[in-house]
């Protein structure tokens, strides 16, 4: 399979089939890309377990982070990957192990993140693989909501700062 583009179809499709999906590389700073899109996916009525072993036990956005995969009760139906590219490799085969007992069906590969051989992996697995997108992105995108992406929220801007006389 071509992993350099999806279509529509197939987007919408794994975003209306998943409840639950394993944000690994949660991170509880809320200036990081994974703070977004775990909170937008939030909003829109995901449920997103957060996966980093450095704050197991902790909560990010009222969450209770856990340090595996391996180590989320209940069923995960997407396993998000904010991992550099050669990382994803290992995450691929956890998620292969694990795809049954936890009826995964999907791993998404963050922005810039791109493993084929750990894509032809999981895909041999039986597992659908979607690589250098990012779900928070693809959903607004296909919702209309622009906004989400920056535009128009007064937070992000590129105009410069008015300096004030102080």
């Amino acid at each position: 399979m071509s992993h350099d583009t999806y279509p529509n179809s197939q987007i919408r499709r794994i975003l209306g089939n998943t409840q639950t999906i394993a944000m690994v590389g949660a991170s509880p700073k809320w200036n990081r890309p994974s703070y977004f899109a775990m909170k937008y996916l939030l909003e829109k009525g995901y449920q997103v377990v957060p996966i980093n072993p450095g704050h197991a036990g902790e909560t990010i956005l009222g969450q209770r982070v856990y340090a595996s995969l391996a180590d989320v009760p209940g069923p995960v139906h997407m396993v998000d990957i904010f991992r550099n590219s050669e990382a994803a490799g290992a995450v691929v085969d956890e998620v292969i192990g694990l795809a049954k007992d936890k009826d995964i069906r999907t791993i998404w590969m963050q922005l810039g993140v791109r493993n084929d051989a750990a894509a032809a992996r999981a895909e041999a697995a039986g597992l659908e693989v979607i690589m250098n997108r990012c779900p928070k992105i693809e959903f607004g995108r296909l919702n209309a909501e622009l906004s989400w992406g920056g535009f128009d929220s007064k937070v992000i801007t590129a105009k410069r700062r008015r300096l004030t006389a102080g």
